[in-house]
């Protein structure tokens, strides 16, 4: 029989997390780029998840922000995916969530990333990439199908190996998809071309792909917003 009860105050928010005895702690900070009463954003690093999901739970951005930063109603409008750093947006109260998420969903914001891949100089670039790309349960990898396209990048060549990639669309693995269908993986990619298995406490090898901007016109105040990440590749 449980003797001991402890009494919460009304609207003490409580969080259930199932334990994981191999979550590998994430050794970066997670720096905010920028703050106020209802946004932060901030500049993600490698390896550390959004949002719980699988094997990472505590170990997310969502959860580690909520902590550190005493926000349990902390919400990320996007996701980027676990391998990819930059800039993230989150809102800070449930009845903003739905504004700011509706952005991304209706393409409303204007994203661009960097990445590192090798050079071909028989690549032709400018060019837009556009195919149909899908990501089944279960499977490591996405794979591009005939079919419809719905899934759209805008390619470019920076020089020195340095590419920018604009989003059309936000289809998982997009862009390292597509980089890898065009001949040039994106450095430090363990699932395209070909799967490498990578140890879950290896941090020495980062994707290069970077979510270096993000534009849009803010939702609640109508003002134009522009952040950009501060890492480099």
């Amino acid at each position: 029989m449980v003797t001991d009860r402890t009494v919460l105050p009304a609207g003490a928010h409580v969080y259930f997390y199932r334990e994981l005895r191999d979550e590998v702690p994430v050794p970066f900070d997670i720096p905010v780029l920028y703050r106020d009463d209802d946004i932060i954003v901030v500049d993600k690093p490698h390896f550390l998840a959004t949002m719980p999901r699988g094997r990472h739970v505590a170990q997310t951005a969502l959860v580690r922000l909520r902590r550190e930063l005493a926000l349990p109603e902390l919400s990320p409008a996007h996701r980027l995916d676990r391998l990819t750093a930059g800039v993230l947006l989150f809102t800070t109260r449930r009845e903003l969530r739905g504004r700011y998420q509706t952005l991304f969903s209706c393409g409303l914001v204007r994203k661009t990333y960097l990445a590192r891949a090798a050079v071909d100089p028989d690549l032709r670039l400018p060019r837009v990439v556009r195919n149909r790309i899908v990501k089944r349960r279960g499977q490591l990898q996405a794979v591009e199908e005939p079919g419809e396209p719905n899934a759209e990048t805008l390619v470019e060549h920076l020089g020195e190996g340095l590419y920018r990639l604009t989003p059309r669309t936000g289809r998982t693995h997009q862009l390292r998809v597509h980089m890898a269908s065009l001949g040039v993986p994106i450095v430090g990619d363990p699932l395209y071309p070909e799967v490498v298995d990578v140890a879950p406490d290896d941090f020495s090898q980062p994707l290069q792909l970077l979510a270096h901007s993000l534009e849009c016109e803010d939702p609640v105040n109508g003002r134009r917003c522009e952040f950009v990440s501060r890492r480099t590749l």
